[in-house]
């Protein structure tokens, strides 16, 4: 009987390689039904040469590209170990996947404009199931790849017996600190002088802010209700931090969009966002990069289309991308200044 190591990852390659093929094979579909409308609908030659062209494309690049890497991260750990800060299986997807499948979004738009003659006689709306496959799957591969580190079984720590036990280890040691410090540098009791107040204090490191006191619940419905577990919150917060990549993603099918020149920076910005998900979850660089990939370009984006459009993005997101471009460039640069550098307490 196989067993449940194994299984995990045979499933994990399965779904990894369906997330990968899969997306490129139904968008260049799409593309090849509208290429066929623009010629005779009763030959079907163009139709199939551009479908096999996109099973070709995919066959090759999994037995040349995808199938080497893979067996190689498989094979030689000591390889897949030098490996920091990015991550191989991601790239691929990124590169070899959702670039192709937008380029080809993209086609089939201008596809249609030169059937139809011009902009206006063009669908209301682009259907949504392609671009909704290709970031979905891109996630999904995401997800698999930060759930390998985990078992599928078994209940994890909750996350309040990590941080008791984190909360734990550091008193430990500050004490543990104190005790070998007194012990190397013992100095004789000296008596207590009436001192000043200095103008001037040393500035020593910030001190912790006490937060609200949290409930904790022993048991009953709401102890179930508590529970927090890792590996269901990679879930969660996988589909979250791309939600605002998937809106921008969304706002490109709309007619207004579509029939202008804006579809173009609309993909381009919104494929340059993904390139994030090629570092990884722990890579320090990740939250600059978000800023300077998604946040700041999308400003730009979002204002121009309700400048020129109106209100076919959210002013939420707009909001929203002002508002962590401006927090980061503050809590981590303009606070180095002497006029902001001032810490201090909250009294609520």
């Amino acid at each position: 009987m196989a067993s449940g190591r194994l299984i995990k990852l045979v499933v994990f390659e399965l779904l990894e390689f369906a997330a990968f093929s899969i997306p490129t094979l139904v968008i260049v579909e799409q593309f090849a039904t509208a290429y066929q409308g623009s010629r005779n609908k009763a030959e079907k030659t163009h139709y199939w040469l551009i479908v096999s062209c996109s099973i070709a494309y995919v066959a090759s690049v999994s037995l040349l590209i995808w199938v080497p890497i893979k067996v190689l991260l498989y094979k030689k750990r000591h390889l897949s170990k030098k490996i920091k800060g990015w991550r191989p299986v991601m790239m691929m997807c990124v590169v070899l996947t959702t670039l192709p499948s937008f380029s080809f979004s993209i086609a089939v738009t201008e596809v249609q404009k030169s059937i139809n003659g011009s902009a206006n006689n063009l669908p209301d709306t682009l259907p949504d199931l392609p671009v909704s496959l290709v970031l979905t799957s891109l996630i999904v591969v995401d997800i698999i790849e930060k759930l390998r580190t985990y078992p599928l079984r078994g209940k994890q720590k909750s996350h309040e017996d990590t941080r008791v036990h984190a909360t734990t280890l550091q008193r430990i040691k500050t004490v543990t600190d104190r005790v070998k410090q007194n012990e190397g540098n013992p100095e004789p009791p000296q008596p207590a002088q009436r001192t000043k107040a200095p103008a001037a204090v040393t500035r020593g490191p910030a001190p912790e802010q006490a937060g609200p006191q949290e409930p904790s619940f022993q048991s009953g419905v709401l102890r179930a209700m508590s529970q927090w577990d890792v590996r269901a919150e990679i879930f969660l917060l996988s589909f979250m931090l791309w939600a605002d990549t998937v809106e921008m993603v969304r706002v490109a099918g709309h007619q207004a969009v579509y029939k202008s020149a804006w579809l173009y920076p609309v993909y381009l910005f919104s494929f340059i966002s993904l390139l994030r998900i090629i570092f990884t979850p722990q890579n320090p660089l990740l939250n600059s990069l978000g800023v300077l990939l998604q946040d700041l370009p999308f400003i730009f984006v979002r204002l121009g289309l309700i400048i020129d459009l109106g209100t076919i993005t959210p002013v939420l997101g707009l909001c929203k991308n002002v508002l962590v471009t401006v927090s980061y460039v503050y809590f981590n640069h303009l606070t180095k200044f002497r006029i902001f550098s001032t810490f201090e307490l909250s009294s609520f």
